[in-house]
């Protein structure tokens, strides 16, 4: 049974909690219990300090807690903002001498090297790419929630075209970065068609923060459509004034954010009719803790 199929079998009696970051990192405790019930989160008593304007929200099993899903909302500033992205975790037998396993709910679209379309997530601290020292998982000293701030900050950044070993060297370059605006268009407009894939199919258990998330975000959302549209480059604030070279790149990058808009514009509407009907059922309730990952 793969990843996907057994974390959907166990997703029934959940918590949700929303993560705050901290600029340090805690040793974990030894054992394979994870550490990310709620009893255990208020008896620890170490909360996070939010460091950026960026949040994770996770659901945990309660019977289960070597099973967990969590929803990674895009950084701002990087092609990827306002968006959600989800995440099914579970912990092997080994853990902690071995990484987490983790799938990405990809709807069949690859918007990040990082990401691929089959659920893979490429990355060092889960041992699915090469590293060393540090960058490698550690049983003393890596934690679920570097895995998380590592996809929220490293994987999903403003510049993910160079997350492609093949073109670091390219970083600052006229040719490099020429190519990272244009992977970034593309890239936005992939996240756009994962906005529409959440508001359509929303993941088990996560109705309510998809209702909620979009609600609240949709101005800000359908904002910046209509400034990368006009040509302001992408990631960047409209404040900045920068803006793309009327290329025929740009025209097929506008065509298509132009029709994803419309899209995107009336699965908007809609989940906005839903959110008076879910107004006391916020995410922000009493069952959401800060809950200290870095334990995990």
């Amino acid at each position: 049974m793969d990843l996907k199929i057994r974390i959907r079998s166990y997703l029934t009696n959940l918590t949700l909690f929303k993560i705050t970051l901290t600029t340090t990192m805690q040793r974990p405790h030894q054992g394979r219990q994870a550490k990310i019930g709620r009893k255990q989160s208020k008896m620890n008593g170490s909360f996070y300090r939010e460091i950026y304007l960026g949040s994770i929200y996770v659901r945990v099993y309660e019977d289960r807690i070597d099973l967990l899903r969590a929803a990674i909302v895009g950084p701002s500033g990087t092609p990827y903002h306002d968006g959600l992205f989800f995440f099914d975790v579970r912990f092997p037998p080994e853990y902690p001498r071995c990484p987490p396993k983790v799938y990405y709910h990809s709807g069949g679209l690859r918007l990040n090297p990082n990401l691929y379309e089959s659920g893979k997530v490429c990355l060092s601290l889960l041992n699915t790419w090469w590293g060393s020292g540090c960058e490698k998982w550690s049983k003393s000293n890596s934690t679920m929630l570097q895995v998380l701030i590592s996809i929220q900050g490293l994987v999903l950044n403003d510049k993910p075209y160079f997350n492609e070993p093949g073109y670091k060297n390219t970083v600052n370059t006229p040719v490099g970065e020429k190519h990272s605006m244009a992977y970034n268009q593309t890239a936005f407009v992939l996240s756009c068609k994962t906005m529409l894939y959440s508001l359509r199919n929303p993941p088990k258990h996560f109705e309510t923060l998809v209702v909620h998330h979009f609600h609240e975000r949709e101005r800000a959302i359908l904002d910046a459509c209509s400034a990368y549209a006009s040509g302001i480059i992408v990631g960047s604030s409209v404040r900045d004034g920068a803006k793309y070279a009327c290329d025929k790149c740009f025209a097929g990058f506008k065509k298509s954010l132009d029709a994803h808009t419309e899209l995107l514009a009336k699965e908007l509407a809609k989940n906005r009719a839903q959110a008076p009907e879910l107004k006391g059922d916020t995410p922000a309730a009493d069952e959401i803790a800060s809950t200290s990952l870095g334990q995990t």
